[in-house]
This record gives structure tokens, C-alpha cells and sequence, in this order.
């Protein structure tokens, strides 16, 4: 089988008396979505922080794309190809949202961050940006100050931003916090049109989007990593069933 296109080994991380992360291997193989739950407090971003470079593990080992990335600041994992949302939105509201992602482009481009009005101005990345907003169902929207977007368009304006420096992998932190079931299943729809194509790691608290994007789940509960499989086998697992899903997954 191929090299994962991301592993850890045995990542400890620890915080005072706290075990953040309790010796996690986990793989996230090239196209498939790897879904991470488990209940507040259980590590989740944290792990994904150490993935990032955002913090730095006590001991084990990251490797991705072939590479061992332990130590590597985070704008050189970033140029390899690692890109991360986060749970709280970070566009520009003033802005359209094609701006938003222009900008995105320009800076993921190696240009210095000058003006906006480069951005404007510049026929390539406006191109690209109208690309990257097709592609999260949000070319319609292009033109809409990203203030007058909903809140699930400006998660979907996000996944954009972090698309445009062609990633990946893409660590995305509960995109569908605070949607409603609408908003929901449209994210969804985006997401899963990236399998295949594009890996992730999702961080997602809505156990009906995860069992429908999934092709891998772990379960992590206290910062260890009690269970990883197939949804099915995900489901059918006591331990998991117990510390985590409870009988509404059944």
C-alpha cells in the first residue's frame, strides 16, 4: 500500500498536568476524507495544531508527503501543502467575496501583500478566484460583500481562501459549526465533491455529516485515540458506543 499522504506517531502533548494528546497514530491516505470526533475537550485541535506547527509536540513524529515535518514551521508546511480552516470564520467583511479569495490567491502566489486594489486590478487572479468560488458553490455570490453572506456561505467562502494555494490536504476545524440542517447539507455537498480529489481531515461535531463524508474515522476520547475504521465499523464499536456516540448514532 502507498505511503499516507499524512501520519503521526505516537504525538504526545501535554500542557501542565494535562495529557492533550496521549501517544495518537493516526493517516490521512491521498483523496479520502478522515474524519476526527469526539467530545469537547477530548484533543481534537489540539492534534490538528501540531499538525499545523502551531504547536509543537513533547514527542512522536509527523510526517507528510514523505517528509518528516516535526520541527517545520508552519508557513513551510503550509508550502507543502498543508491548509486549515478554523472553527471561527476569518474573511474579510468588508470585502466581496471574490476580493476575499483574490487576495488569498495573490498572497499564496508569492506576491508581497501590497494593495487591494492590485488584486482588483490583476485578470489572473480574479480568474482564479472565480475558479475557487465555483468550485465551493459560491460563484453566484462573487460580487456580495462577504458581510451579506450567510453564515454557512462564509465557511463556504473560507474553504475557498484555504483552497487557493492548491493544497493537499485540507485540515478543516467543524466547518458546519452554528448551520442549520440546510446549510448543513450544502456543505456537505461541497465537501464530498472534493473526494478523490483533495484529502481531508474534518473536525466535525455533527455525526450526521460525518457518516455521510467519511471514508475513515478516529475517535478520540481524553486525548487517545480509542478506535479508527470504516463508519460501519465506527458505529458498531462499544467502547466508541459508550464513551462517545451513544445510542442516537445507531
Amino acid at each position: 500500500m502507498a505511503e499516507p499522504l499524512l501520519s503521526t506517531d505516537r504525538l504526545v502533548k501535554r500542557f501542565g498536568g494535562l495529557l492533550a494528546t496521549d501517544s495518537v497514530s493516526i493517516d490521512v491516505r491521498a483523496g479520502e476524507i478522515h474524519a476526527l470526533i469526539g467530545p469537547n475537550g477530548a484533543g481534537k485541535t489540539t492534534l490538528v495544531s501540531q499538525l499545523t506547527g502551531n504547536v509543537r509536540p513533547d514527542a512522536g513524529a509527523i510526517r507528510f508527503a514523505g517528509r518528516d515535518i516535526t520541527h517545520l514551521p508552519m508557513h513551510a508546511r503550509a508550502r507543502l501543502g498543508l491548509a486549515r480552516s478554523f472553527q471561527i470564520t476569518a474573511v474579510l467583511r468588508e470585502f466581496t467575496a471574490l476580493d476575499n479569495v483574490a487576495l488569498a490567491v495573490q498572497a499564496h502566489a508569492g506576491h508581497s501583500f501590497r494593495f487591494l486594489a492590485d488584486a482588483r486590478r490583476e485578470r489572473g487572479l480574479r480568474e482564479s478566484a472565480q475558479r475557487l468560488l465555483a468550485e465551493v458553490g459560491l460563484e453566484p455570490r462573487a460580487n456580495a460583500l462577504a458581510s451579506a453572506l450567510s453564515h454557512g456561505e462564509q465557511r463556504q467562502l473560507e474553504i475557498a481562501m484555504a483552497l487557493a494555494g492548491d493544497p493537499k490536504l485540507l485540515l478543516l476545524d467543524e466547518p458546519m459549526a452554528g448551520m442549520g440542517p440546510e446549510e448543513s447539507q450544502r456543505m456537505v455537498a461541497v465537501l464530498r465533491a472534493f473526494k478523490g480529489n483533495r484529502a481531508m481531515l474534518l473536525i466535525e461535531h455533527d455525526m450526521d455529516a460525518v457518516f455521510q463524508l467519511a471514508d475513515r474515522i478516529t475517535v478520540l476520547v481524553y486525548g487517545r485515540a480509542i478506535a479508527s475504521g470504516s463508519p460501519t465499523e465506527i458505529r458498531a464499536d462499544p467502547d466508541v458506543r459508550q464513551a462517545y456516540l451513544g445510542e442516537e448514532a445507531v
